[in-house]
Parts: structure tokens; C-alpha cells; sequence
């Protein structure tokens, strides 16, 4: 079923749930209220700060009659179809499967922007109880992901389709935060403007978390190509910083990490078979290791394919991620109940407008 099939059989507006309220979940609740076809239903916030506020008003937008909320709780007493999550990073995609599996348990569907893409890639346990939880409620849950979830995952298996005898996949990630205004994205998470014994130091468990993150779009293509998977290779290289890098989040100073590369394998038979790289830069500007900020998927089979993109590909990339999940709603709200990946659903597309 198309959205717009979806949409037009619903008798009322799909009722959403926003959780959590930073960048992108901002741009979902002005979405939200820009659709014909849908509806807030309620908000839920991190802070203090931010609980009893219009939910408008967090987005920037007049009051919209709809009161953010800290409390569990309330969100799951609400009338509402779906809820949009999207916690914020973590390191551990999984942490709060409990709160998402009270989510479903209430029959709401959950479309998860922090893990979700593909289940299946971790222990039977995670998906044995995303799958009671759905059964309880009725509902579906589903990943759309940010940077997995289409560039990495998506968009790959569609080009794969004009080829045949694939040999290996390669999508390539490399993104600039000379921009990005997060001190703690870009410090605590990423690791820049650390010295270089303290980037080492922290480098195990964020092997694990990026393990777990991408494992999930390695698996989901490797489910997609048909191919079993033995085991996911991580490696990690990064760069120090020749000068002092002032960026928007801060300065990150002379002989601290400014960039790294992940790159993130699935093997099989012991060679890979598709590889995610993933490269993040202070500033990139002043690190030309490892090419230009953009997007590159590489498809060696007969024929090969190649699609390349300048960081400029998009006007506005969290505006494009709650493109892609308000754009899914309908769909997933009409799937069966269960785990639902993209290897699940049709092809959702977006929604022309002509009265701009």
C-alpha cells in the first residue's frame, strides 16, 4: 500500500507522538502540523525546562494546543497511532528497548530514528521482545535511521538492482561539522579536540557502539543481496589537528583528534562483501585526507556502478530525514504487526505539493 493509498483509506489523521524535541525532532513536529494527513497527538521531552510547553512553541512555531510532557506515562495513556523516536545518539542502540517496547505495548506504532534499521543483526533476545511488544499492541515498529537507514543501506540495495554477479558493495559517508553547532556531538561523542592518549583510551567502547549501529545496515543489505554474513570487521584511523580549528561547536585545538574514519565490514568466507566507511572532520577544509564531504556508493558486479554526491547533494539533511519519516507513517501504520524493515515494506515516496 502506497502512503497516499494509506492516507486516503484512514477515516481520520494519523495521530503522532514526537519524543524528544532537539534539531530533528523539531523539524518532525512543523511537519506534522504542515500535513493534511496528520495530526499531533503529543510531545515528550528530555528537560524541565522544556515539560508543559506548547508543543508549537518548542518548534518555533505559534501555539499548537498540544503540551510537551516528561512523563512515560502520559505518552502511553494518549490516543495516537504512531510515535516518532528519537531520543537523541546513544551509545547503545538498545539501552531503552524497554521504553520502546512499552511504547508498542500500548498500540502505538514506533518508528525509531536510533537504531531499528535491522533488528535481526543483534541478539534473538532484542527481537524476540520488539516482536511480543508489537504482538501486545497490535502494531508495527519500524527504523528509518539518519545516515543508516538510506544512504548507507537503502539506496545501495536500489542501485543494486541494474546489476548482476555482485561481488562487493561500498558506500562511503563523509561529513563536515565545521558547521555543527553540538559541543557534545562533536567532543564527547565523536571524540574531537581530545588529545590523542584520551581519543585511544575511549576507542573500545566506541568500537562496540559503532559496531552496533552499522551492523544493523550491513545486515540489512546483506539480507537484501541475499548473502550470509560470518562476522563484521571494525577499523578506525583518525587524524590530529596542524593548527587550531575554530568550528561552530568550539575550537578544537592544535594536536588533538579532528577527524577519523570508521570503516565497518561484513564478511563472508572471509573476504568482504560490503563495506561502510564512515568519515567524520572537524573542519574539512584543513584535513584533505580521506576526500571531499559527500555521499559514494560503488557496485562491483556486471555492470559495476558508481553514484557520487558533493556535500551539497541536499539543501538541508535533517529536514530530509523527517521527510523520510513523516513520508513512512502512513505506510507503517497500515503494516502487519511486527518488525517491519525496508526489506518489509513498499517504496515510500514523497508527497507533491503544487499549492507553494
Amino acid at each position: 500500500m502506497s502512503p497516499a493509498d494509506a492516507i486516503s483509506s484512514y477515516p481520520r489523521p494519523y495521530r503522532v507522538v514526537q519524543w524528544a524535541t532537539g534539531a530533528f525532532g523539531r523539524r518532525v513536529i512543523r511537519g506534522v502540523l504542515d500535513h493534511p494527513g496528520l495530526e499531533l497527538a503529543g510531545v515528550w521531552v528530555h528537560t524541565a525546562a522544556k515539560d508543559g510547553v506548547d508543543a508549537g512553541t518548542l518548534a518555533g512555531r505559534g501555539p499548537a494546543g498540544v503540551t510537551a510532557t516528561r512523563e512515560l506515562a502520559c505518552i502511553l495513556d494518549l490516543d495516537a497511532d504512531c510515535v516518532v523516536y528519537a531520543p537523541g545518539p546513544a551509545g547503545d542502540p538498545y539501552g531503552d528497548l524497554d521504553t520502546v517496547c512499552a511504547l508498542l505495548s500500548s498500540g502505538k506504532n514506533v518508528i525509531s530514528m536510533n537504531g531499528l534499521v535491522y533488528p535481526q543483526a543483534h541478539d534473538p533476545f532484542v527481537v524476540n521482545e520488539l516482536e511480543q511488544a508489537c504482538k501486545r499492541g497490535g502494531v508495527s515498529v519500524h527504523g528509518s535511521g539518519i545516515n543508516r537507514g538510506f544512504m548507507a543501506d537503502v539506496l545501495p540495495l536500489m542501485l543494486s538492482r541494474l546489476s548482476r554477479k555482485i561481488s562487493h558493495v561500498y558506500a562511503r559517508e563523509c561529513t563536515d561539522l565545521a558547521r555543527h553547532p553540538s559541543w557534545p556531538l562533536v567532543h564527547d561523542m565523536i571524540g574531537f579536540g581530545r588529545d590523542e592518549e584520551s581519543y585511544l583510551r575511549g576507542l573500545r567502547p566506541a568500537r562496540s557502539a559503532m559496531r552496533a549501529l552499522y551492523s544493523e545496515s550491513l545486515h540489512l543489505m546483506a539480507a537484501g543481496l541475499r548473502v550470509d554474513v560470518d562476522e563484521v570487521d571494525v577499523d578506525v584511523d583518525h587524524r590530529l589537528a596542524g593548527a587550531d580549528l575554530p568550528i561552530a561547536a568550539g575550537v578544537v585545538p592544535r594536536g588533538t583528534v579532528a577527524a577519523a574514519r570508521w570503516t565497518c565490514s561484513a564478511l563472508a568466507g572471509g573476504l568482504p562483501v560490503i563495506t561502510i566507511e564512515a568519515i567524520h572532520k572537524a573542519d574539512a577544509s584543513r584535513t584533505p585526507d580521506w576526500g571531499t564531504p559527500g555521499y559514494a556508493i560503488r557496485i562491483c558486479g556486471r555492470p559495476s556502478l558508481a553514484l557520487t554526491t558533493g556535500e551539497d547533494w541536499i539543501t538541508d539533511p535533517l529536514s530530509a530525514a523527517a521527510a523520510h519519516v513523516l513520508n513512512s507513517i502512513p505506510v507503517v501504520c497500515s503494516a502487519e504487526p511486527g518488525i517491519r524493515t525496508y526489506l518489509d515494506l513498499p517504496l515510500v515516496s514523497g508527497r507533491m505539493d503544487l499549492d507553494h
